[in-house]
């Protein structure tokens, strides 16, 4: 291949056959396909986003309400099954802190981390994180491991 025969790839290319606005003998000149009149048939016309002709647009009708709390603390919840199945595969032995399960992909490394209390844990594990499930912690303690919230 060289720059004689270079072409594009198939399909890129389509050939628009309908030139529009070319004189009255092509059958597409005078309104060049955009009908009479009216906004769409104007230069430089672009529809504003959610405009619905006049009526009143859904983001206007629908009712604002509730309010978002700029101190919300978000979690990232771990079930004991997940880290269960993380000692089977035997990518966790005793520790479970902060960088084991940023390794894992189980948790940004500035997430806050919650472990919850689905599955069964049977790996006794020395757990350090932010928080914990009473169910959870109970769990932990009740497979022979400790619970360390940070």
């Amino acid at each position: 291949m060289d720059l004689s025969n270079l072409k594009p790839a198939k399909g890129s290319v389509q050939s628009n056959s309908k030139r529009v606005g070319r004189g009255e003998g092509s059958g597409k000149g005078g309104t060049a396909t955009r009908g009479h009149k009216g906004a769409k048939s104007r230069s430089g016309y672009s529809r504003k986003i959610g405009f619905e002709g006049g009526q009143m647009p859904l983001q206007r009708r629908v009712p604002k309400f509730g309010f978002t709390n700029i101190n919300r603390k978000d979690y990232q919840g771990i079930n004991l099954d997940t880290l269960q199945s993380l000692v089977d595969e035997g990518r966790i032995t005793d520790t479970v802190d902060m960088n084991v399960l940023v390794e894992n992909g189980l948790a940004g490394k500035n997430e806050l981390v919650k472990i919850l209390g689905r599955g069964e844990l049977k790996a006794k594990l020395k757990i350090s994180v932010h928080k914990f499930t009473a169910s959870a912690k109970q769990a932990i303690e009740a497979a022979g491991g400790e619970a360390v919230t940070l």
